[in-house]
């Protein structure tokens, strides 16, 4: 299996707290979810120190077989097992990550998505874009409540809102999953997907295609370009001017 991979800090000396890697059968992706500067995370660690052990537990859990909602709470339970001695995980703002966890075998393509980072699966009737949209229905509700941007956070992980993996294993039920016929996929990272989400710069085609001609630092040097166009948000209003950015692709090989 061939995969590619492209990741970048969402600025200099800044942490990477986006995490992805792959075996032979199954790829992880995951984007750490950061608390506003000055907010209480109750954890010493910190978001990418998570996301790294969620990330390595997760894809051991797919590449053994193990149904990926199974696999997603088992990680979830030992990796706030890491840190239930020294942290505080009834913390709503304890480190927790979007998820996209993909396996590939003779009963097709596995796929589980929690969250708002994007899988993109190419079929016979072209480029289907998976994502999990209750955070953005949540935020636009807000929005129309005239409800400023951060009451979202009260949100998270909490019945009827939307979800993450952090500290509770129930966020695996929450999750996207299914299969489909194996083809070519690229997933991403919020920091990645905001060329179409945010920009509308591409759509979901014209990014996997991007990615599948010249490969996934394309699609973050094209990100990276937009935000330097627009430093003061103005035309494209985002809660950070640059974020952690990541694609993982794979072409099924011969």
């Amino acid at each position: 299996m061939s995969f590619r991979v492209a990741t970048e800090p969402g600025g200099p000396g800044r942490p990477n707290e986006d995490f992805a890697a792959a075996t032979a059968t199954s790829a992880v992706l995951l984007d750490g979810v950061s608390a506003p500067p000055g907010v209480d995370t109750g954890c010493v660690h910190g978001v990418a120190w998570y996301t790294r052990r969620l990330g390595a537990l997760l894809l051991a859990g797919a590449d053994a077989g193990i149904p990926l909602r199974e696999a997603l709470a088992e990680a979830v339970t030992t990796a706030s097992a890491l840190h239930a001695d020294t942290c505080d995980l009834r913390n709503q703002e304890s480190p927790s990550a979007t998820v996209v966890t993909v396996r590939v075998g003779a009963g097709g393509l596995e796929y589980l998505v929690l969250s708002d980072s994007v899988l993109l699966v190419e079929g016979a009737d072209g480029v289907r874009a998976l994502t999990d949209t209750r955070l953005d229905v949540l935020r636009d509700g807000l929005a129309r409540e005239g409800r400023p941007g951060d009451a979202i956070r009260a949100y998270r992980n909490v019945a009827g809102g939307f979800w993450t993996a952090g500290a509770d294993p129930r966020a695996a039920e929450e999750a996207l999953t299914g299969t489909l016929p194996v083809g070519r996929f690229t997933a991403m990272t919020d920091g990645a997907s905001r060329a179409v989400d945010v920009f509308g710069d591409l759509d979901w085609d014209e990014a996997f295609a991007l990615v599948s001609d010249r490969g996934p630092h394309a699609l973050l040097a094209r990100v990276r370009a937009l935000e330097s166009a627009d430093p003061e948000r103005r035309k494209h209003p985002r809660a950070k001017g640059s974020d952690d950015a990541t694609v993982l692709a794979w072409t099924p090989e011969g």
